[in-house]
């Protein structure tokens, strides 16, 4: 008997009927004798309809009354499933965030998890019952409800996950592994069986949506086993496991998958000093405005100036201009340009360590079909490059075909 938590998200309980399905896997799991925890996410579409519904009322609503108000997308479907769960003959019980407790940090609709108070549920499960826990949410030192951000299921689950010391915590979704890349775009992506939690980690931060990004580093950190399967009946199997070692093949390929991020924007301060702290002076407000900043390129000087240009998501990008105005007048830059019509798109690969020339063959492989790169960034396992948006489909697909990726060239 082993300790299974197991995450569905907003598809696989987007009606009554996935419900029903979800409570039917369930019961297999305890009729093989595991202890099962479940963790959910509202119902398909639901968060963004409160959402909206806050911005019918208040144009700016208040972080606090905005999460009270969001989470309860999932307080409506832990009950929906422990019905459903009854109705089968599954004793189960369910529990929101406030109730387990997890317990977060104060920052309202982004909160972190500090600590997860697992004696009630402990106790639930040794009385045999399926415990089913809101996914997203949690409380703060002052019993305000607290939300974790877009995807925080996930996380929650983990959480959940490491503090039990389940077996293995399984990720439910309406895709049945983790991909080479979308296979709406290269329908020869292949599905992978194991994938290292670096590579998961690159993937997800660089436009993969499968996974959270926090809920990778979680599992990473707590090294909790981290599976990624289908919901859906019929398409049921192993999907691909997350591990902390790289896989020891011999024919492991170089490259593991291709990412990418359409909603990227660019911007570049022209004419700017070429002098210590520049950067600092133009990304610190940035970064108090609460945006993310990722790829950064700062050009060679001439005479006494230089060019700074940076990316941000595209929906960033107005709020982004407005920050850099006030920049512009206090660093004396002569321009500001942005250019939102863009994207990323990476390669991802534990296998880049020991093998030299990936940058080479995906700069050439570009270079062919007449792409142009204008950023470059690298670590140790990816190279990530930002290029027009008209181009990002032809980019991952030929990518994906220069590196053995596609089905047909790993048999």
């Amino acid at each position: 008997m082993a300790l299974i938590v197991q995450k569905y998200g907003g598809t696989s309980v987007g009606s009554p009927e996935r419900i029903r399905s979800v409570a039917r896997r369930v019961a297999k799991f305890r009729e093989q004798g595991h202890e099962v925890i479940i963790v959910v996410s509202a119902m398909s579409g639901e968060t963004n309809r409160l959402i909206a519904l806050t911005k019918e009322v208040a144009a700016n609503p208040s972080p606090r009354e905005l999460d009270v108000v969001v989470s309860t997308g999932e307080q409506v479907t832990i009950g929906l499933l422990c019905m459903a769960l009854e109705d089968i003959g599954v004793p189960a019980k369910s529990y929101t965030g406030g109730q387990v407790k997890i317990l977060t940090d104060s920052m309202h609709t982004k909160a972190r998890i500090l600590d997860i108070q697992d004696a009630p549920i402990r106790s639930d499960l040794s009385e045999g019952k399926v415990i089913v826990v809101a996914g997203f949410q949690g409380v703060d030192e002052f019993g305000n409800i607290t939300t974790l951000g877009r995807g925080g299921s996930d996380t929650t689950a983990v959480a959940i996950a490491a503090a039990l010391n389940a077996e293995e915590c399984q990720i439910y979704t309406d895709v049945d592994g983790v991909y080479t890349t979308d296979p709406r775009i290269v329908p020869e992506a292949r599905k992978l069986d194991t994938i290292t939690f670096e590579e998961m980690l690159e993937m997800a931060s660089l436009g993969s949506k499968v996974l959270q990004i926090r809920s990778v580093e979680f599992a990473g950190k707590y090294k909790v086993k981290l599976r990624v399967l289908s919901s859906f009946e019929g398409r049921e199997g192993e999907g691909t496991l997350i591990t902390v070692e790289e896989d020891k093949n011999m024919e492991q390929p170089v490259i593991s998958g291709i990412a990418f991020a359409r909603d990227e924007a660019k911007l570049t301060v022209v004419g700017v000093p070429d002098k210590p702290g520049i950067a600092y002076q133009i990304l610190g407000p940035v970064a108090d405005a609460n945006i993310d900043v990722d790829m950064i390129i700062q050009n060679v000087g001439r005479d006494g100036m230089t060019d700074f240009s940076f990316t941000v998501a595209r929906g960033d990008l107005d709020k982004t201009l407005k920050v850099l105005e006030t920049v512009k007048e206090h660093i004396g830059a002569r321009s500001i340009e942005a250019d939102k019509a863009m994207c990323k798109v990476s390669v991802v690969g534990v296998g880049m360590r020991s093998h030299p020339g990936v940058a080479s063959k995906m700069f050439r492989t570009l270079a062919e079909e007449g792409i142009n790169i204008q950023m470059i960034s690298t670590s140790e396992i990816k190279i990530s490059v930002v290029v027009e948006e008209k181009y990002l489909e032809l980019a991952v697909r030929v990518l994906h075909k220069a590196f053995g990726l596609d089905a047909d060239d790993a048999k």
